[in-house]
């Protein structure tokens, strides 16, 4: 502003003798969407509302627990499916619903691959609600009796819905913060709704949004491929569809985890207490020969229909092969869980340790004992180059390495602009720094003076990313250009039109995902 000289006197003017920067926006925050133990907080709906927690300390605090399904104790034939055997007779435990709720689980696999801050939207409660029990009818010939309610029924589990999940998609579009979407639930839907909502997730991030990455799960990814029509990798290929396939990673296998402990899993898990009873009970009449031992069992046992406790639990445990089996195999399936979540962990780790530029491959993968399908090098060549384009990570295990993450590609595989999961994500996160920066010029005059101080800015802040690795070349030249001025980049119609046009080229670096080594002899020259 310029100062009005009238009076004499000694004046001040203060001048700006820095230009604006450009703030790095973060890049590990992703969003999940999916089912939880509590929807209200202080008493208001936390449905399709985003919350952002750091902790899962703040997930707990908020959407409560996990979900605990339960699972069926049923007849098998004597092969290798079956999970144990009385008196002749081969049983097998198996879930008592084919879809459970794994929101839980999956932020716990999040935490412990290195996530952080997060976003989390409650697509619905574990279980539907109950409508109230209707009260006792009054005694006519005493009118003084009250009606006494009746006992209210069982909560039943409520059905994962797509359209409640894509509900949840659509809450975060004014979310500016996360940059990852994951719904761990979305495999648990059947597979034509699986398949519609990992495209509407596609399309959230790369056509309405543009400014996150989708990770997305493998429907029936716990199975081995069969190379057929049936072929899980095939169906998931055609199932995802064919666009903004750039904006989306997905990992095959699902993984063998450890977040579900001992002391998380009881008799509670077991859909039909008095068929336990009945089978623990045949188990001690059968394998003790002591009868006294047996009768001391038997008592303990019938504890489960009469009042079973927390400690009766341990108990049985050990005093109960049988019993310890069925817990360890549920135990087992309830750590069965898809990757997508840890993979998101593991982006947020990298990302804060190497930074968005570097691939999240070659890494480990915490809390997980073993993917559910082995992988050879044979296997994958199938799944990260296709004629399709629709590169699948893999998550392997090698010896004395464990678990790894050994694939870095979108599901744009034949893309040489897009075909790696940091190339992408270090451009949205380019594109999207420069943008907020650029906001403060809005309305500014379109002219050299304006164009200066923007060139400036972004070409400090591309300095920066180059000296820290994310672009590659010898110097600044060789690593970005930032073209912005009349006859460069605007036309005087544009300069009439308001509209300011600026170039920004970059030259991100790429992982070395085939090292070629080449030996040959040489003649002996001593």
């Amino acid at each position: 502003m310029a100062i009005k000289l009238a009076t004499p006197g000694v004046y001040i003017e203060e001048k700006n003798a820095f230009p604006n920067s450009v703030a790095a926006i973060a890049t590990a925050v992703p969003a999940f969407v999916g089912y939880t133990e509590k929807v209200t907080r202080n008493g208001q709906s936390l449905i399709n509302k985003p919350v952002r927690i750091g902790s899962l300390t703040d997930f707990q605090s908020i959407f409560g627990g996990g979900f605990s399904p339960t699972f069926d104790i049923k007849e098998a034939s004597n092969g290798p499916s079956y999970d144990f055997e009385i008196e002749g007779k081969a049983y097998q435990v198996v879930p008592s619903s084919n879809s459970r709720f794994i929101l839980y689980d999956s932020i716990r696999l999040f935490f412990a691959n290195g996530g952080g801050t997060c976003y989390v939207v409650s697509a619905g409660s574990y279980y539907a609600p109950s409508k109230a029990a209707p009260a006792a009818p009054k005694d006519p010939k005493d009118p003084k009796s009250a009606s006494a309610p009746a006992s209210a029924p069982a909560p039943k589990p409520n059905t994962i819905s797509k359209k409640a999940l894509e509900d949840g998609i659509g809450a975060l579009v004014l979310e500016d913060e996360p940059t990852m979407l994951v719904i761990p639930e979305a495999v648990m839907l059947e597979k034509a709704d699986c398949f519609a909502l990992q495209q509407a997730m596609v399309m959230h991030c790369g056509l309405k949004m543009r400014d996150r990455f989708a990770i997305v799960d493998v429907f029936d990814g716990y199975e081995a491929r069969t190379y057929d029509e049936k072929d899980v990798i095939t169906q998931f290929r055609e199932g995802i569809g064919n666009n903004n396939l750039d904006f989306v990673a997905a990992y095959y296998p699902w993984v063998y985890t450890s977040i579900v402990q001992n002391e998380e899993v009881s008799f509670d898990n077991i859909s039909d207490i008095n068929k336990l009873a009945d089978l623990l009970t045949k188990e001690a009449t059968e394998s003790t020969s002591d009868a006294k031992r047996s009768e001391e069992i038997k008592v303990e046992v019938a504890k489960l229909k009469n009042s079973p406790s927390e400690s009766l639990n341990q108990t049985l445990k050990t005093i109960s092969p049988a019993f310890k089996t069925i817990l360890d195999k549920v135990k087992m399936q309830l750590n069965i869980l898809p990757p997508a979540a840890g993979m998101a962990g593991v982006y947020s780790a990298v990302d804060n340790s190497r930074g968005v530029w570097k691939a999240p491959a070659n890494v480990g993968f915490n809390s997980v004992i073993t993917p559910t399908v082995k992988l050879t090098h044979e296997d994958q060549e199938d799944l990260n180059i296709t004629v399709t384009g629709k590169s699948v990570n893999a998550i392997r295990t090698f010896t004395g390495e464990g678990p790894v993450i050994w694939g870095a590609r979108t599901m744009d595989g034949n893309s040489q602009d897009w075909r790696y999961i940091n190339v992408r994500r270090t451009m949205i996160y380019i594109e999207q720094s420069i943008k907020f920066a650029a906001k403060a010029y809005v309305f500014e005059p379109n002219t050299s003076n304006t164009w200066v101080l923007i060139r400036s800015m972004i070409s400090s802040f591309l300095s920066d990313l180059w000296k820290q690795g994310g672009l590659v070349g010898l110097t600044p030249g060789d690593a970005y250009e930032v073209q912005v001025g009349l006859g460069a980049t605007m036309t005087p119609n544009d300069i009439l039109d308001g509209i300011m046009r600026i170039t920004v080229k970059v030259a991100i670096s790429r992982p070395a995902e085939f090292i070629v080594i080449t030996f040959q002899q040489k003649m002996q020259e001593s």
